[in-house]
């Protein structure tokens, strides 16, 4: 799978998790950046990463920061991205199955990152149950 990867400061040390979690695992990773720790605009990275996505470019997208939450705003302002903010496995879980979710937000600040792997393979995993759920999707995508 092709996944486009993107954080800010706040999510850099997860995200290079993630990216060697996929890479091991056979996925083909763009990362969007950023490339440390320092002080940086999630909306500069993360718009890209979500575009990727929305243009068929990358199959999924994960996004990373502090809480997840900035991200998440930013991807979902891409037409064509259903982004979901995760907290634990449930969430990850439901985020595809029931919101056919193309993108994932999770938040360095709020999950340990042995928990994150975890979510990001559910996200990855998980299909989407269709029926009732797509007609929910349909009304999401006519703005």
């Amino acid at each position: 799978m092709r996944i486009a990867l993107a954080s800010d400061h706040a999510g850099f040390a997860y995200k290079e998790r993630i990216k060697t979690f996929l890479r091991e695992r056979g996925h083909d990773v763009r990362d969007f950046g950023t490339d440390s720790d320092r002080r940086c605009d999630y909306p500069r990275l993360v718009r890209p990463a979500a575009e990727a996505v929305a243009a068929g470019d990358c199959d999924r997208g994960i996004v990373l920061g502090g809480s997840g939450n900035g991200e998440a705003m930013t991807a979902n302002r891409v037409r064509g991205v259903r982004c979901a903010v995760a907290w634990d496995l449930r969430s990850a879980g439901f985020a595809r199955a029931h919101n056919d979710a193309n993108v994932l937000s999770l938040g360095q600040r709020m999950i340990a990152v042995e928990a994150a792997l975890e979510m990001v393979e559910v996200f990855l995993e998980t299909p989407f149950d269709g029926g009732r759920h797509e007609k929910r999707i349909r009304m999401l995508d006519e703005r």
